[in-house]
C-alpha cells in the first residue's frame, strides 16, 4: 500500500522559500559534493555528499507519483511537460491547464476536485510505491484529511527570517510526531518522521 510522504527542504526557522518564492539558500546541498546522482531527466544531475546521495537515490527508487499545487507547477513552468522525478504528477488546481498544454500529456495531470481525489489517483498510478507531496498547501490539506503518513524534512542550516512556511496553521496542534530517523549530509540534515493517525 502506498505511503503518502511530504518532502521539502526547510530553513531552521521553518520556511520552504522566501517571500519571492526563491529557494536558492535551501538547495545548495544538492550541488556541494562529489557523489553524482542522475535523475530520469537528463538535464538534472545532482552532486551531493554521499549521505545525501543515498537519501536522493532512495527517494528516486521509492516514489511512484507526486501531488503538488498549481503554484508549484507554474513556478516550474510545467517542467517542460514531465516532472524531473520521472513519475506521474498530479496538480491540484481550480483552474484549467494552460491553453497550450497538450491534451494527451499523461505525465502531468490536473485534478480539479481536491487533494483527496489527487492522492487517490496518485496511489493508483504509483503501483504500490510512495506518493510524495510537494507543496505546503497540499501537505496541510492531506494532513487535515488524515492522509499524511510521514514527513521528510531536509533541514538546512540557514535562517530566512521570513518567507513561506511549510507546516504552520494546523488546526489541531500540537501534533507529536514519531521519530526521527536522521541522516547527516553536508549542509543539510535529513529527518524522517511518522505522522500518527487520529484515534
Amino acid at each position: 500500500m502506498s505511503e503518502v510522504i511530504a518532502d521539502m527542504a526547510m530553513s531552521l526557522d521553518g520556511f520552504i522559500a522566501d517571500k519571492q518564492d526563491r529557494i536558492d539558500p535551501l538547495i545548495g546541498w544538492y550541488f556541494n559534493g562529489d557523489a553524482e546522482v542522475t535523475t530520469p531527466n537528463p538535464a538534472v544531475t545532482f552532486r551531493t555528499s554521499e549521505p545525501s546521495a543515498d537519501v536522493i537515490r532512495g527517494a528516486l527508487a521509492s516514489v511512484g507519483a507526486i501531488v503538488g499545487g498549481r503554484r508549484y507547477f507554474d513556478l516550474a513552468n510545467g517542467w517542460g511537460g514531465r516532472h524531473p522525478m520521472g513519475v506521474p504528477t498530479f496538480i491540484v488546481t481550480h483552474r484549467p491547464p494552460p491553453e497550450d498544454w497538450p491534451v494527451d500529456n499523461d505525465a502531468i495531470r490536473f485534478v480539479r476536485d481536491g487533494v483527496e481525489s489527487a492522492i487517490e489517483q496518485a496511489k493508483a498510478a504509483a503501483g504500490g510505491k510512495s506518493v510524495a507531496l510537494a507543496t505546503p498547501t497540499v501537505t496541510r490539506a492531506a494532513y487535515a484529511a488524515g492522509l499524511l503518513d510521514a514527513l521528510s524534512v531536509n533541514l538546512v542550516p540557514v535562517l530566512l527570517g521570513d518567507g513561506i512556511p511549510w507546516l504552520s496553521g494546523l488546526s489541531d496542534g500540537p501534533v507529536e510526531l514519531e521519530g526521527p530517523s536522521v541522516v547527516c549530509g553536508d549542509g543539510v540534515t535529513h529527518l524522517r518522521y511518522r505522522v500518527p493517525k487520529a484515534g
